[in-house]
């Protein structure tokens, strides 16, 4: 089996990864370059070994969210559906098993809240894990007084992490409501967490968000 290990080493996939995040440099989003990579693969393999998935199906999580960005190397538009393809056509010429490379491009495929859906356990992980990473050090404009709500969001969010207890996953977020309010936060990622509810029910989940100690869905 390829493992995620060989993933991480891989030179063409680490390249694309830092070429796409160049890109969204140009284009003024948040970090998406191996510090959000390797958050979403370890949350994602840690979602399914709370659910005592076997250690093959945690494997194939890590590298889909490893993986997950490189289409934005192509394009931010549909950069779920390119990184699929070129994920299909690396793990093909590294000599992957057809049945893993299926579940990871699917789970690739989907993971963006526009057009995805949680297929499949790896896709479910891939998205909640994806979606949750909101924290301050993705923002890269270092001049506040600029910030858009996009920046204030992520930067007024000083400690995050996601606890798995039992059958609920949570989101717990202490968030500095000087920098931005709760009301923007669900401005633009009501969307996310409506997909990470989904997603979670696909596993057997109940997907919660915890906003400064307070359950807010």
């Amino acid at each position: 089996m390829i493992s995620y290990d060989d993933i991480k080493k891989n030179e063409e996939i680490n390249t694309y990864i830092k070429e796409a995040d160049k890109s969204l440099i140009a284009l003024g989003y948040t970090e998406h370059s191996f510090a959000h990579v390797t958050k979403v693969a370890n949350d994602a393999a840690a979602i399914l070994k709370h659910l005592n998935y076997n250690e093959h199906d945690i494997e194939l999580a890590k590298i889909a969210g490893y993986m997950h960005d490189i289409g934005n190397l192509i394009n931010r538009i549909d950069h779920s559906q390119s990184g699929a393809i070129m994920a299909f056509r690396i793990l093909d010429h590294l000599g992957m098993e057809p049945s893993d490379i299926a579940l990871i491009t699917s789970a690739i495929g989907n993971h963006d809240e526009g057009t995805g859906v949680a297929v499949n356990h790896i896709a479910a992980a891939l998205i909640i894990a994806d979606k949750s990473d909101v924290r301050r050090s993705r923002v890269r404009n270092e001049d506040t007084t600029s910030f858009d709500i996009h920046d204030r969001v992520n930067y007024s969010v000083y400690e995050s992490n996601l606890e798995l207890i039992d059958n609920e996953i949570i989101l717990n977020l202490k968030i500095d409501t000087t920098i931005s309010p709760v009301m923007e936060y669900f401005e633009i990622f009501l969307n996310r967490m409506l997909m990470c509810k989904n997603a979670a029910k696909k596993l057997g989940l109940i997907y919660r968000l915890k906003i400064n100690n307070q359950i807010l869905m």
